[in-house]
């Protein structure tokens, strides 16, 4: 994914009532940003952090401009979760995953019982329901998630488990927005019922994949998949 216009240098003030962000322009002026991302954002949001942000074209916006990117370490980290779905799309299309070949058709935003996942992939004999998460947390070279406690990950949990026993392939594909990851697994001592729930869902059957993406001032890709390390139960 290439983004439409160059983005802007700035660095982070402060993160906060979830979707805000103040940052300082290279010039002095220091803007309220919106923060496209509802976790933590825990390692991604320290204060005169090097950020990187967009400017919308609509005119009707109360905060035209985007975090988009915060620099942690050495390396870029994609925050803005709005984008993760379309970068798992295109890491699919462009045979990143080999496991969930061969598809027909694919759809996004797929009504299921009483939630909504991500993708369905038909094939003839077959369909797969996809969900997907954004990670930019990182520790010791693990890529964890989650940052913060979700109930509603758990949700999609059990229902990509409910699918699973109609017979349906069930994936979680969970999307690493920086490049210092070698190994995913899940952060339990954040959320020890989700970790627990995630171990149960791929005993279940559900296959739980993991991406790493390039992320760079002018583009993002996913590129290549990450070892899963879940624990045992």
């Amino acid at each position: 994914m290439n983004f439409p216009s160059p983005l802007q240098p700035a660095r982070l003030i402060k993160r906060y009532k979830r979707f805000l962000a103040d940052v300082e322009l290279p010039d002095g002026r220091v803007l309220t940003v919106h923060c496209p991302n509802s976790g933590s954002m825990l390692g991604c949001s320290e204060s005169g952090s090097e950020v990187m942000i967009s400017k919308s074209g609509n005119p009707n916006r109360k905060y035209p401009h985007t975090l988009e990117m915060v620099k942690t370490g050495s390396v870029w980290a994609g925050i803005n979760t709005s984008l993760t779905n379309h970068l798992v799309r295109e890491g699919i299309e462009n045979h990143v995953f080999p496991e969930l070949e061969p598809f027909s058709s694919i759809r996004a935003e797929v009504k299921t019982g009483d939630s909504r996942l991500d993708f369905l992939l038909t094939h003839m004999e077959h369909q797969t329901y996809l969900e997907v998460k954004n990670c930019t947390l990182v520790r010791a070279g693990a890529a964890m998630f989650p940052d913060a406690v979700t109930a509603r990950g758990t949700k999609h949990l059990q229902e990509l488990m409910r699918l699973r026993n109609y017979g349906h392939r069930a994936v979680l594909i969970f999307c690493v927005q920086r490049e210092d990851a070698d190994r995913f697994t899940p952060a339990a001592d954040i959320d020890p019922l989700y970790t627990s729930t995630l171990a149960e869902a791929s005993d279940h059957g559900v296959l739980i994949l993991a991406c790493r993406a390039a992320v760079r001032p002018l583009s993002i890709i996913v590129h290549s998949q990450l070892p899963v390390e879940l624990p045992r139960r």
